[in-house]
């Protein structure tokens, strides 16, 4: 049997219950003992972490605040995996460049 859930970007950064509450059942009732991270090649959500990394270090520089939405906020629980794909690259990379290696920054 397989037991699958899918999230935006495989993120658990607010321990959403859904997705926690789901593995613990997954593993607590139904005995599974092997648990799969699975990611993709142009995942829109590391693509928009990438682009809310970014934004962040833009209004760090002076620029318009940003916006807090819910989106925004998971978006934003990913800025650490962006931030560190970022360091992993040359200096000057694109985004398109970084979000990228946030994918297998990731899951790796």
């Amino acid at each position: 049997d397989v037991f699958v859930l899918r999230n935006a970007g495989n993120t658990l950064s607010h321990a959403e219950g859904s997705v926690v509450g789901s593995l613990e059942y997954c593993v607590g009732h139904l005995g599974a003992k092997l648990l799969v991270v699975l990611g993709h090649t142009k995942c829109g959500a590391m693509m928009g972490a990438t682009q809310t990394m970014l934004n962040a270090q833009k209004a760090a520089e002076g620029g318009a605040p940003a916006q807090r939405t819910t989106l925004d906020k998971l978006l934003h629980g990913l800025a650490p995996v962006a931030q560190q794909a970022q360091a992993e690259l040359a200096p000057g990379a694109s985004a398109e460049e970084i979000a990228a290696h946030v994918v297998k920054v990731n899951v790796f």
